[in-house]
């Protein structure tokens, strides 16, 4: 049985609106919602709820990300992100 919580996090990480977005924030909830604790689950919903191109920079490292979104979630992403060139064979967000 799926969890309800996760298909609508899911569904909202995969259509943001903006394509860079889309496949970090969406292939990152494919990857890895199921693994995340409560208060991670929390976060990744708080960070859905900001701005794509904000979070997309804080992702990326072109801008800091305020001191609310710092911490183990954000730093998940970046990793994330950094692995996706390698697995896709492209070079998104280089």
């Amino acid at each position: 049985m799926t969890d309800p919580r996760l298909n609508k996090l899911r569904f909202r990480a995969w259509r943001r609106g903006f394509r860079e977005a889309d496949l970090i924030l969406g292939g990152f909830a494919d990857a890895r919602l199921a693994t995340l604790t409560p208060a991670q689950l929390d976060a990744f919903e708080a960070l859905l709820d900001q701005e794509d191109h904000d979070v997309y920079a804080w992702i990326v490292g072109h801008e800091t990300a305020p001191a609310a979104f710092q911490g183990d979630l954000l730093e998940a992403l970046r990793v994330f992100h950094l692995q996706l060139p390698a697995a896709r064979g492209d070079n998104l967000g280089a």
